[in-house]
């Protein structure tokens, strides 16, 4: 014969499957929260910077710039739009390549020294066999108008 618990009328060993069940999933949330914790922790103790990659307009209505940090694509930069997005502290190489590549023309690399906090911006200029990123230099009301 089972026993009944006297509050619930539920057979004991109910009770004692759900509070096991209760603390494994107690124990489980503990060490999410605690895993969660410590990458916010990591992410917040690594800063890094922000790049922004413009395309000049004169650069073809039917060509994109392609740019890749440290050998992996990050985007294709088309007419009208540009490349803003964090990018992680230390050395990284940049590296634009247009497309499609019909002239099979090199791509350009530059190596840029991300500081936590710092705000990179390039232009990929175009010019008659190959692309490339020039360092651009914004005055203060410029970089209000970007919202840096």
């Amino acid at each position: 014969m089972a026993h009944l618990s006297v509050r619930t009328g539920q057979p004991s060993c109910y009770n004692e499957f759900m509070r096991t069940l209760t603390s494994y999933v107690s124990r489980f949330l503990l060490i999410l929260i605690f895993f969660s914790a410590v990458s916010l922790a990591n992410a917040a103790a690594k800063p890094g910077g922000r790049l922004i990659v413009n395309r000049v307009a004169n650069f073809g209505w039917n060509l994109a710039a392609n740019l890749k940090i440290d050998g992996q694509t990050v985007g294709n930069i088309v007419q009208g739009r540009r490349y803003d997005h964090r990018i992680s502290a230390g050395p990284r190489v940049l590296t634009v390549s247009v497309v499609p590549n019909l002239q099979a023309s090199q791509p350009t690399s530059i190596t840029l020294n991300v500081r936590p906090r710092g705000t990179y911006i390039f232009t990929a200029l175009w010019d008659s066999d190959h692309v490339y990123l020039r360092p651009t230099t914004l005055s203060p009301a410029e970089m209000a108008k970007l919202g840096l």
